[in-house]
């Protein structure tokens, strides 16, 4: 391919990439805020759940958030957010394919291949993890058992694929399960909930447990996969030996820091006080294990 084509369409691919994830990131972190400010009204409505106000722009606004069932049935306009994390994601990929694949011959297609099944025995184990009884039960648990993987599944790719080129398919990996969690579980949950309210009916209330489930694992996965996007710029994370180790390092502190966040969010940042001495003495310590090469 002609390098002057190769740069251009790297540059439309990435710049569509960085846009449609920061409105996926936006949206997401948004809504989240939204559940956690939720108040009952006073006095209360027939199937509000909550209700938020808040002032921007120059105006009031406020939001109102229904059980399973609407009254007075579903209005002509509902929108919906989908196509934010299904083209960062189609983005992802068709920049993942310009940098790292065109061009590189038999070689890289053996990797590719790899890869691709890595992606798909990956989403199957998360999803088959979540969806059980012990995943349902003991979500906290079941969350250990999936970093545990995800350290072990960095530390083989990171060993195949060498430099930055490790950590941004590790990223390609994470952010495939987020987008499968919005297209596979998340939007089919909405359409069970949004296809019962036109009949008046009820949605399944489990369905729609698991997909906010599956919300807030995007929620917490959100600033470690931010880290991977910007990591090409901070050689002494993914050019030093320990690279797997540093980048599992780096997402405990990113999901830290997030969950901060969650309860701040919720009103009770008393039980958080903990995070940012904790993340500060985990940077302190990745810092000095990046240095020790």
């Amino acid at each position: 391919m002609d390098p002057l084509v190769h740069e251009w369409l790297n540059l439309i691919v990435r710049w569509v990439h960085v846009i449609t994830a920061i409105a996926w990131i936006g949206s997401s972190f948004y809504f989240n805020w939204l559940d956690q400010h939720l108040v009952m009204p006073s006095p209360p409505r027939p199937g509000v759940a909550g209700e938020v106000w808040s002032v921007h722009g120059g105006g009031f606004y406020r939001a109102e958030k229904y059980a399973l069932q609407p009254p007075g049935g579903l209005p002509p306009t509902l929108h919906w957010f989908k196509w934010e994390a299904a083209f960062t994601w189609i983005s992802g990929a068709l920049l993942l394919t310009l940098v790292y694949y065109v061009g590189e011959g038999g070689e890289a297609l053996v990797r590719a291949a790899k890869f691709v099944a890595l992606l798909a025995v990956g989403w199957f184990a998360y999803d088959r993890l979540f969806k059980s009884g012990f995943g349902r039960t003991q979500p906290v648990a079941a969350a250990a058992i999936g970093y545990l993987a995800l350290v072990a599944i960095t530390w083989w790719v990171c060993r195949e694929m060498p430099g930055h080129m490790g950590y941004i398919h590790v990223g390609a990996l994470v952010g495939t399960i987020m987008v499968a969690n919005v297209w596979m579980i998340i939007i089919p949950a909405q359409r069970n909930l949004v296809e019962a309210a036109s009949r008046g009916a009820t949605g399944d209330a489990d369905f729609a447990a698991q997909a906010k489930l599956r919300s807030l694992h995007n929620n917490y996965l959100t600033l470690p996969v931010v880290f991977i996007m910007i990591s090409k710029n901070f050689a002494s994370t993914f050019a030093s030996e320990r690279s797997w180790l540093l980048l599992a390092g780096l997402f405990l502190v990113g999901a830290a820091i997030r969950h901060w966040f969650n309860l701040r969010n919720q009103g009770r940042l008393a039980e958080g006080h903990w995070i940012w001495p904790a993340a500060g003495v985990g940077m302190v310590a990745l810092f000095f294990l990046a240095r020790a090469g």
